[in-house]
């Protein structure tokens, strides 16, 4: 009989390197991850845009293994808001009133439709009655008390009598001025847009601050000797 030999197999590569070290297993590429948070907001965002969208998304989450998923409702639009017009204010005396503050000035001050030439007069100690020109000799005082005046368009058409006291002139004029756009106001609340988009009907709250113990001023110090 022949003599029958083993069967020779294959040989098995090693699975070290010549160095020594085993080489290492092939990884299989991993699936890329879904931005959740990104496809939220563009769902979020596409609902608010088109109903349509949102009540297909509303199926999809009903058809998703049964999971409770959010629902989107459409937002309504909204109204611009607008202040709402009072009612004009009851005259007193034939006047309507009007009272000012500025620092320490405090101005009282009337109107009424002018009957004849529109005066704006300031009446001083002593009953003496004085134009504003005659008051005030600044440009800028002026100007500060037919502000509110121009801004409604009713210059040279009201009589205004003021009386003021305390502060000096810069504080009495804005204290007028205040004074002035309150009596409008009353007179005519349609008027109210125009003066509180010019700003007159807001009380100007600076003042000047309080000198401190130990300091020369407010926030000035004695120059600093160190002998």
């Amino acid at each position: 009989m022949p003599d029958s030999k083993p069967e020779s197999k294959p040989e098995s590569k090693p699975d070290t390197k010549p160095d020594g070290k085993p080489e290492p297993k092939p990884r299989a590429p991993r699936a890329p991850k879904a931005d959740s948070a990104r496809s939220g907001s563009t769902r979020a965002e596409a609902a608010r845009s088109d109903p349509a969208k949102a009540e297909a998304a509303r199926s999809d989450s009903a058809s998703l293994g049964g999971l409770d998923m959010p629902t989107l409702a459409p937002v309504a639009a909204t109204a611009p808001s607008t202040r709402p017009i009072g009612t004009p204010a009851a005259p007193k005396g034939g006047w309507w009133w009007g009272t000012g503050r500025r620092k320490r000035a405090v101005a009282r001050v009337r109107l009424r439709p002018a009957k004849g030439e529109a005066k704006v007069l300031v009446a001083c100690r002593g009953n003496k009655i004085k134009t504003i020109e005659e008051y005030f000799t600044e440009d800028r005082d002026r100007a500060s008390v037919y502000a509110p005046l121009k801004a409604v368009g009713v210059v040279g058409k009201m009589d205004v009598m003021v009386r003021v006291n305390g502060g000096g002139y810069m504080g009495q004029a804005g204290a007028i001025m205040l004074g002035v756009a309150r009596a409008l106001k009353g007179y005519d609340p349609n008027m109210d847009a125009n003066l509180r988009a010019g700003g007159f009907l807001t009380r100007d709250a600076r003042e000047v601050e309080r000198k401190k113990y130990g300091q020369s001023g407010a926030r000035r110090r004695f120059q600093f000797s160190k002998r």
